[in-house]
C-alpha cells in the first residue's frame, strides 16, 4: 500500500512506530423491534439490570485504577457514575418504552443519540467534553443489553500498539495504563484533551485532531507517529521507515544523555543560572519531577483536587495534600496556584453558571473573590503547609492590581486567624501573580510593585492576545506562541518584573519548547516550568549557550514580522548551538 501522511495537532512529543489498533469502533446495529404491552415490564427490568451491571463494571475499573494509579486518577469515573444515575435520562427511556412499545436497546440507543447531539452543540467547552463520558457509559449499557462483551480489547501480550480512535474516553485512556501502548492517535481533541494529558503522563507520543484517522487507518497498518510535528504516516515506505527508525535511536540516546544532566544546574556557558521546574496536577507525578532533574515545582494546579467529587475538599484535606508535596520536593520550592475553575474546568457542586464564553467568564480569581468562603479554606491550608517546605503561592488570571490587592486582603485575614489560634505558618511566604491576561501584561509595572514574583501563563496569554480558542482544533493553526505580539508582551512582563527587582518565571507550554526557550532565555526569564519530561531537554539547551549570545538572538527575534519568521530563525540558531535538540524536528524533512 502507498504511504499516506496525515497532519494533526501535536499533543505529546516523541516518535513511535508500530501497528495500528482501532479502538472503540464497534457499531451497534439495533433494529426497532416491536414489543407487546405484556413485555413492557420485562424490558424495563432488562434496562435496570443493565444499569446495575454497568455500575459494577465502572466501580471495578475505578477500584483497579485507584490501586495502580492513585485515587485522584480514579475519581474521574465519578462522572461516569453520575451519568448512570441521571434520572432524566432513565425516566426518558422508561417513558418511551411504555409509549412507543419498542425493545429497550432500540429506545436507549435513540435517547443516547439525542443526549449526545444536545451536548455536542453546547458552546461550553467543558460540557462538550462530557460527550465522551456519555458515549462511553452508553456503549457499556448497550453491550450489557445486547449481551455482548466489549468487541475491542487491548491484547496485553501485543507489543508496540498505536491506539487509533475517534476519541478516547477517560475510562479508555486509564485502562491503557501500564499496557503496551506506544502512542495515541485520535480524530478529535486538542492539546488539553484527556488523551493529551494521559499521553504526557505516560511519556508516549500523541497526535490529536486528525479528523480522518479512523477513516484512513485500518487495523494492522504500520504507523509512524511524530508527536513533535503532529504527523502520522500510514504504511510508510522503506526509506521513511528507516529515517524514523534512525530518529528513534537518536532520541533514545539523547534522552540518556540528557538524563545524565539531572544533578547539574541549568547554567549558561557564561554562568547565568536559571531555575528549571516542573508543572504537576497530582502528587503522584512527584517521582517523575525528581527523576527528570527539576529543581522544584513551578506550577501545582489545585483545581483537580476539587474535580470528580460531589463535595468540596476540607481545609484539612488541602493541608495534608500541600504538606505532602512540600515535604517530598524539599528543599526545592513549590508554587501552588490557587483555584482556577471555570473556562474548561467546571464543577457542578459549586453551581458555576454556564458562561456563553467560559474562558472570559466567572473563573479563576474572579470566582475566588466572589466566594471567599471557599477561597479562604484553601488560603488557610496553604499557609499552614508552608512550615513544611519552601511553598510559594500565586493567584491565577489577575487582570489588574486591584484583584491582587483584594486577594491579599483575604490572605491577610487568614494570617490573622491563624495567629489568633496560635497556628504556625511561614510569615515570609512569597505571593505572586500569574500574568496571563493582556491587561495584566500591559500594566505589569504597576502589579510588580505589589507582588513577590511573576509567573507567565502563556497558554491563556496567547489565547487572549490572538483571539484563538486554544481547545479548538479547527483554528489550531492560529495559535502561535512565537507571534511577535506574544513575544513583546513577554518582554514587557519580564522587564517590568526586573525593574521592580522581582523574579519572573513561566509555566506555560512555551517554556518547554527548545526553540522558544532559547528566545525566552535571551529575554531574561529567570524560571522555566514545564512538564517533567521536557526538563532534561531545556536544561541541555541552557547549558549549551552563552547568555550574551541568547540575548542577541532574542533581540533579533523581536525585530521579525511574523511568528513563522521567528520560528525559522530560532530553529536556525538552535541548530548551530545544540543541533541534537532538533532531532525530532528533522524527521519529516
Amino acid at each position: 500500500m502507498s504511504e499516506i501522511v496525515l497532519k494533526g495537532i501535536p499533543a505529546a512529543s516523541g516518535v513511535a512506530i508500530g501497528p495500528a489498533f482501532l479502538f472503540g469502533k464497534e457499531e451497534f446495529r439495533i433494529s426497532p423491534r416491536k414489543i407487546s404491552e405484556a413485555s413492557v415490564a420485562l424490558e424495563i427490568a432488562r434496562f435496570e439490570e443493565a444499569l446495575i451491571k454497568t455500575r459494577h463494571e465502572i466501580l471495578e475499573i475505578q477500584k483497579r485504577i485507584a490501586e495502580e494509579m492513585g485515587t485522584e486518577h480514579a475519581e474521574i469515573f465519578d462522572a461516569h457514575l453520575l451519568v448512570l444515575e441521571d434520572r432524566t435520562l432513565i425516566e426518558d427511556v422508561i417513558a418511551r418504552i411504555k409509549r412507543e412499545k419498542f425493545c429497550v436497546e432500540y429506545i436507549f440507543s435513540e435517547v443516547l443519540k439525542k443526549y449526545i447531539s444536545v451536548f455536542s452543540k453546547i458552546e461550553d467547552e467543558y460540557l462538550r467534553e462530557r460527550v465522551s463520558d456519555i458515549n462511553d457509559v452508553g456503549k457499556r449499557i448497550l453491550r450489557n443489553l445486547l449481551g455482548e462483551k466489549k468487541s475491542i480489547v487491548v491484547d496485553v501480550d501485543a507489543e508496540n500498539l498505536i491506539l487509533v480512535s475517534y476519541d478516547l474516553a477517560p475510562s479508555d485512556t486509564a485502562s491503557m495504563y501500564k499496557k503496551n501502548i506506544v502512542a495515541f492517535v485520535t480524530d478529535i481533541g486538542s492539546r488539553t484533551s484527556h488523551t493529551a494529558i494521559m499521553a504526557k503522563s505516560l511519556e508516549i507520543p500523541a497526535v490529536v485532531g486528525l479528523e480522518v484517522a479512523t477513516e484512513k487507518i485500518s487495523n494492522g497498518d504500520i504507523l509512524i507517529v511524530d508527536g513533535k510535528t503532529g504527523t502520522v504516516i500510514v504504511n510508510p515506505d522503506k526509506e521513511t521507515l528507516e529515517r524514523y527508525e534512525t530518529a528513534k535511536v537518536k532520541l533514545t540516546v539523547q534522552k540518556e544523555k540528557f538524563f545524565s544532566l539531572r544533578e547539574l544546574p541549568a547554567k549558561t556557558k557564561d554562568d547565568r543560572e536559571v531555575l528549571i521546574a516542573a508543572n504537576i496536577e497530582l502528587p503522584e507525578e512527584i517521582p517523575s519531577v525528581i527523576d527528570h532533574g527539576a529543581r522544584g515545582i513551578g506550577l501545582y494546579r489545585t483545581e483537580y483536587f476539587y474535580m470528580n467529587r460531589t463535595d468540596l475538599p476540607s481545609e484539612e484535606e488541602h493541608y495534608q495534600a500541600y504538606r505532602h508535596v512540600a515535604q517530598e520536593v524539599s528543599p526545592h520550592p513549590v508554587i501552588i496556584r490557587t483555584l482556577d475553575l471555570g473556562g474548561d474546568k467546571f464543577l457542578s457542586q459549586l453551581h458555576v453558571p454556564r458562561d456563553m464564553h467560559p474562558f472570559l467568564g466567572w473563573r479563576a480569581i474572579r470566582f475566588c473573590l466572589a466566594r471567599p468562603d471557599i477561597f479562604k479554606i484553601q488560603l488557610r491550608a496553604i499557609l499552614r503547609a508552608s512550615v513544611h517546605g519552601k511553598l510559594k503561592l500565586m493567584y491565577p488570571m489577575i487582570s489588574g492590581v486591584e484583584e491582587l490587592r483584594q486577594a491579599n486582603n483575604l490572605l491577610e485575614e487568614c494570617r490573622n486567624e491563624l495567629k489568633k489560634d496560635n497556628i504556625k505558618f511561614d510569615r515570609d511566604l512569597e505571593v505572586g501573580a500569574m500574568i496571563e491576561v493582556p491587561s495584566a501584561a500591559i500594566t505589569a509595572d504597576i502589579i510588580a510593585k505589589e507582588a513577590d514574583f511573576f509567573s507567565i501563563g502563556t497558554n491563556d496569554l496567547i489565547q487572549y492576545s490572538l483571539a484563538v480558542d486554544r481547545t479548538n482544533e479547527k483554528i489550531a493553526y492560529l495559535y502561535e506562541p512565537a507571534h511577535p505580539a506574544v513575544l513583546k508582551l513577554v518582554k514587557t512582563i519580564i522587564d517590568a518584573g526586573h525593574k521592580s527587582k522581582i523574579w519572573v518565571g513561566m509555566c506555560g507550554e512555551m517554556s518547554g519548547d527548545p526553540e522558544l526557550a532559547l528566545v525566552l532565555l535571551g529575554l531574561g526569564l529567570d524560571e522555566f516550568s514545564m512538564p517533567p519530561s521536557s526538563v532534561p531537554l531545556i536544561k541541555q539547551l541552557i547549558r549549551s549557550v552563552a547568555y550574551k549570545e541568547a540575548k542577541k538572538i532574542a533581540e533579533h527575534a523581536l525585530s521579525l514580522s511574523t511568528g513563522k519568521e521567528v520560528e525559522e530563525y530560532s530553529s536556525q540558531q538552535l541548530k548551530k548551538i545544540a543541533p541534537e535538540l532538533l532531532g525530532e524536528n528533522d524527521n519529516n524533512k
